[in-house]
């Protein structure tokens, strides 16, 4: 089949949609039904679903202190989502950008273009993933783990800096990958779509004589991407503004895991090489060697036991690193190609206990420790070989932290947690945060939060320095930013398994770090914006039998710069997002997402308000074969997101309808 005659597939993937949403469910589950499993969604009870990152133990997702959310690996696989991007573009208050490099994401009203996510904390089971150079969380095809590796996602909202320390700022997002015991056998995958994408994976599960289990993971995508136009470069010497064969993508993803009793071993590794149409960092437009690299490694190692029948202790140990390439090629005469990067080895652990030994409290203490063994940085030219950046640094993180669950009556809880953070970038830290949760019904909840949180300035904030024309400065004395904030939830329980929450928050930051122009023409970064947040966010849940899942969610939030009295770019008023998955046959499923963004201004003006809806089929060949197809932006809407100061572009266009069709088989 070719792309044009999948393009005219909307009508046909709508119609099945809207046929099979508007069936009524199944009462009795037929021999056919019965094998279709591979297109049931196994859940949770809405009512008893558990979470873990809140707290560092698991707790009920009613007591936890915070509007927790979960995405489990069904409705990844049900949505076709390809990225932990497309993931966390569904949950309530979140919404994600695309600058044709990296994925960016912003919470309550505020996303920065350009900010390497550097505000949210990201953990692979409980492992953080954020480096030590840029403290980027990668989220797009640089994520280190492939998605079919992920079993869960649990998204907490708002400071989590009392059990997480720095980066903990709008929220933690853990990423649990699945067990060995998931993933026994051999399962290969392919993928096929729009755009010249391909992917291959396979992945192998085996136990041994003891118990040993052990799990090998490999995969690979490569993209080929679009021709683009770019009017802002419309001349006959750039091209006439189209960029060719430069929005490739191309990522390897792997991994090793092996558990035994309570000790889980670790190995991940992901590469992505990745073009730049945009001519981003006043670069020559449509040059071919203009693209970026990343390269990831984690050797992390878990330990689990239970001291007596009310005390857990766990502990982790870790290595990390970050490598990143920037080649970018700038006019002549004569005509320059420059490399920028970034070199990041890290290495840790954290130790940990949980207890219930005194009546109606659940404490968690712990301590951590990593070593930045290098934070460094470089720049320099090319054919002549000129150094216009070599900085070498090393540096540290430690910290004690403290929680406590105290049931003060059967209906009351109070959660109070205190994290000490030394950082030698930051100083010291103090970030509390304390909840009060009242179940005033057996289906009713409230929750008030109070929290504060900070982040440290990173090493390419406080260092990186280039001289010349669009240089940038060196700022040592940053101080770390900071943000108190305060959140009333109401969570209402309408039955086992619907569920419908509104939380109203306040967020304030202070000592926001800005890059700005200096006096002498030069950027640098300094510690300038105040900026307040407030908004409300309602959301609503059903699961109906296994069989059918809806999440929906509506957010209007307002976001002030106190400097400048101005809502800050990028920083949309209202978002809506809807989800909808369903058995449509006995062998069939169907799902349907659609988001909407409202307008936002930009560097120059404003972009539109724009919605888009997602699809996929998914088929049951068996009990050990599925097939999917996904159309993304089924209606073909045109929308775009704002650009950062290092473009040219005031927006960035972002792909029509696309597609992917997927094959998957257990052997």
């Amino acid at each position: 089949m070719t792309e044009s005659a999948i393009f005219h597939l909307p009508a046909v993937i709508v119609s099945a949609l809207l046929l099979g949403f508007a069936a009524p469910p199944a009462h009795a589950e037929s021999s056919e039904q019965r094998l279709a499993r591979l297109t049931e969604m196994p859940f949770e009870s809405l009512l008893e679903m558990q979470v873990y990152s809140a707290s560092k133990f698991e707790q009920k997702i009613s007591d936890a202190p915070s509007v927790a959310t979960v995405i489990t690996a069904e409705e990844i696989k049900a949505y076709g989502w390809r990225t932990l991007a497309d993931a966390l573009n569904s949950i309530r208050g979140l919404y994600v950008t695309n600058d044709r490099n990296y994925n960016y994401l912003g919470a309550r009203g505020f996303l920065r273009p350009g900010d390497y996510n550097s505000r949210f904390l990201l953990l692979v089971d409980g492992y953080r993933l954020n480096d030590v150079v840029y403290d980027q969380a990668p989220i797009g095809s640089d994520f280190i783990l492939d998605p079919e590796l992920i079993s869960r996602i649990e998204y907490i909202p708002g400071p989590g800096s009392s059990v997480y320390g720095s980066n903990a700022f709008f929220g933690v997002i853990n990423v649990i990958s699945k067990p060995v015991t998931e993933a026994f056998g051999t399962r290969l995958s392919v993928e096929a779509g729009s755009f010249g994408a391909r992917r291959a994976g396979i992945r192998h599960g085996w136990e041994m004589e003891g118990g040993m289990r052990f799990l090998l993971s490999a995969s690979r995508s490569v993209i080929r991407g679009q021709d683009l136009y770019y009017p802002e470069f419309n001349t006959p010497a750039a091209n006439n503004g189209i960029a060719r064969r430069l929005d490739f993508d191309r990522s390897s993803h792997l991994l090793f895991k092996t558990e035994l009793g309570n000790m889980t071993l670790s190995l991940m590794h992901a590469e992505r090489n990745k073009g730049i149409p945009t001519a981003s960092f006043e670069q020559a437009f449509n040059e071919p060697a203009s693209h970026t690299v990343d390269t990831q490694s984690a050797i992390k190692l878990d330990y689990r036991t239970a001291l007596n029948n009310r005390t857990d202790l766990s502990w982790q140990a870790f290595i990390g690193r970050h490598d990143y390439v920037g080649s970018y090629v700038y006019d002549g005469p004569p005509i320059t190609v420059m490399r920028d990067g970034g070199i990041a080895r890290w290495w840790g652990g954290e130790v940990k206990i949980v207890s219930t030994a005194f009546d109606r409290h659940k404490l968690v203490a712990g301590a951590e420790y990593q070593r930045d063994a290098r934070r460094d940085q470089y720049n320099h030219d090319l054919d002549p070989y000129r150094i216009n950046l070599h900085d070498r640094r090393s540096g540290y993180r430690a910290a004690l932290y403290a929680q406590d669950e105290f049931a003060l009556r059967p209906d009351l809880l109070l959660n109070a947690g205190l994290r000490y953070d030394r950082v030698p970038s930051a100083g010291s830290n103090v970030s509390p945060r304390v909840a009060l949760v009242w179940h005033g019904t057996p289906s009713t909840t409230v929750k008030a939060i109070m929290g504060s949180a900070f982040r440290a300035p990173n090493a390419y904030e406080l260092y990186y320095e280039v001289a010349g024309d669009g240089g940038q400065k060196a700022n040592p004395s940053l101080e770390p930013e900071k943000i108190r904030s305060t959140e009333l939830a109401l969570e209402h329980q309408f039955s086992e398994n619907a569920r419908a929450t509104i939380s109203v928050f306040r967020n304030g930051v202070t000592n926001l770090i800005s890059q700005v122009m200096d006096s002498d023409g030069l950027l640098i970064f300094r510690n300038l914006d105040r900026v307040t947040a407030r908004g409300v966010e309602l959301g609503y849940e059903r699961i109906w039998s296994g069989d059918t899942r809806l999440r929906t969610s509506y957010s209007w939030q307002r976001s002030t710069d106190k400097r400048t009295g101005l809502t800050p770019v990028n920083s949309p008023e209202h978002l809506a997002k809807l989800n909808i998955s369903k058995r449509v046959a006995p062998n069939l499923r169907a799902a349907f997402e659609a988001y909407y963004v409202s307008k936002r201004s930009t560097k120059a003006g404003n972009t539109a308000a724009y919605w888009v809806g997602n699809g996929t089929l998914l088929y049951s060949l068996g009990k050990n074969t599925e097939a999917s197809i996904s159309l993304y932006n089924l209606f073909d809407r045109r929308y775009a997101d704002p650009g950062s100061g290092e473009h040219l572009q005031d927006s960035i266009a972002q792909d029509g309808r696309s597609m992917r069709i997927r094959f998957a088989h257990r052997f």
